[in-house]
This record gives structure tokens, C-alpha cells and sequence, in this order.
């Protein structure tokens, strides 16, 4: 009965130190580029992204460049959209439960380019589900 209870309150992701959140963050991110309806769906997209984890100090720019997607770790150019997380475990409980912490995240920029992140939005977190679950690259090495 007591291995059941441990069982239920164990994380769905391993601890990750920064060097590993990083190369599964850029991974997710090369994968999202792959995804054709992605593409498609930015195609006539010209934006330039901010992503933060402010206790951890990480910063990554996503630019998306009409149907390209190209990932920058740091600052890049001024950002149409910032999205920003107070602490890094609330940024991987968002991972897993598709839900943001309240009052953890912040999504600031026009609206208009809200909207048009959604589907990018989603795609990331659902592929940085799947590296964090399994985490291979293309030539077999274990990312994490």
C-alpha cells in the first residue's frame, strides 16, 4: 500500500539540471520546426519570440521567419511576444499538465500575436512532453 502512495507522488519528469532543460528545450523546438502544419500554419508569420525562465536565468528567442522557425539561445532583437514563467518548476508543470501555475506565467505582446502563437504554443509544449519522456536524438544519444 505505501509503494502505491510513493508511486502516485512521484514527478512525471526527472529532476533536470539547466545544462539538460536546455538541450530538451532546443530539441523540442527543432521538432516543432519539423512539424509541416506548423509551417503552414506560420507561413505569413514575421515575429520575433521571447522565451524566460526568470529564476533560472534561461532566455531563448524563437524568430519565426514565414514558415521558418529558428531557435537562438540569450536575446535576440525585440521581441513581438514575451512569454515568461517566475520559476522554472512552474514552467514544467505547465509541460505536463498542459495547465499553466497561476500566477506563474505571463504572455505579454498583441494580441493578434497571441492568437497566432497558439498552435506553436501547443506543438512545443506537447513535443517537449515527448523529449522529456523519451530522450533520444536522431543519432540515438540520450539527450538528458
Amino acid at each position: 500500500m505505501k509503494r502505491e502512495i510513493e508511486l502516485d507522488n512521484t514527478p512525471a519528469f526527472p529532476a533536470l539540471s539547466k545544462r539538460a532543460a536546455r538541450r530538451a528545450i532546443q530539441r523540442a523546438f527543432v521538432l516543432v520546426g519539423r512539424d509541416r502544419r506548423i509551417c503552414q500554419h506560420l507561413r505569413e508569420a514575421d515575429l520575433t519570440t521571447l522565451w524566460l525562465l526568470e529564476d533560472w536565468g534561461f532566455e531563448w528567442t524563437v524568430v519565426l521567419d514565414h514558415a521558418r522557425l529558428e531557435f537562438h539561445r540569450g536575446r535576440v532583437g525585440k521581441p513581438n511576444l514575451t512569454f515568461a514563467w517566475r520559476t522554472a518548476e512552474a514552467f514544467f508543470s505547465q509541460i505536463e499538465t498542459g495547465r499553466p501555475v497561476e500566477g506563474a506565467f505571463e504572455l505579454q505582446g498583441d494580441p493578434a500575436w497571441k492568437k497566432l502563437c497558439e498552435p506553436l504554443y501547443d506543438a512545443f509544449c506537447g513535443s517537449l512532453r515527448g523529449v522529456l519522456h523519451n530522450p533520444i536524438d536522431d543519432a540515438g544519444e540520450r539527450l538528458l
